[in-house]
């Protein structure tokens, strides 16, 4: 362990920084504060929320897409990559001047996630269940674990 000079300068600048972030997380706005279902990119595009997991011999995608009607969910599904489109639909039309908060999103979203192994897209199967798309793409053989047995002798 080696000796540090003590500075009390360094020691106010951390404090000063620490209290600056205490600040910028209180006075975020709420919107950003607030967990919202997917991000939006720069063209206004809805990104949903996923997880992506390894569960004995196949890979599972859960997304994230509430109110979205299964009819306008598209899946592609290639060896390595799947790719998740819809749009979320207005149910009925309401003035802008009427609203006394807004904060459900409408349009469409995508999202293309890279798998980590080649997948069976023959084999895959989809289910949606409130608000939760689960999408289960079977590896391929050559992308399974083997395992090889050796003899000590």
């Amino acid at each position: 362990m080696s000796i540090v000079r003590w500075s009390p300068m360094k020691e106010i600048e951390e404090m000063r920084r620490d209290m600056e972030r205490l600040f910028e997380e209180f006075f975020e706005p709420v919107r950003r504060r607030r967990r919202y279902w997917g991000r939006t990119t720069e063209e206004g595009v809805i990104v949903p929320n996923i997880e992506l997991y390894d569960r004995k011999g196949e890979i599972v995608v859960r997304a994230e897409i509430p109110g979205v009607d299964k009819k306008d969910i598209d899946l592609t599904i290639t060896e390595n990559a799947l790719t998740i489109k819809g749009e979320v639909k207005r149910q009925e039309e309401v003035k802008e001047e009427d609203f006394y908060a807004a904060e459900i999103r409408y349009g469409s979203f995508s999202r293309t996630i890279p798998l980590p192994v080649e997948v069976d897209s023959e084999q895959a199967r989809a289910t949606y269940k409130n608000g939760i798309l689960e999408i289960v793409l079977p590896k391929k053989e050559e992308a399974k674990p083997k395992e090889i047995k050796v003899e000590v002798s």
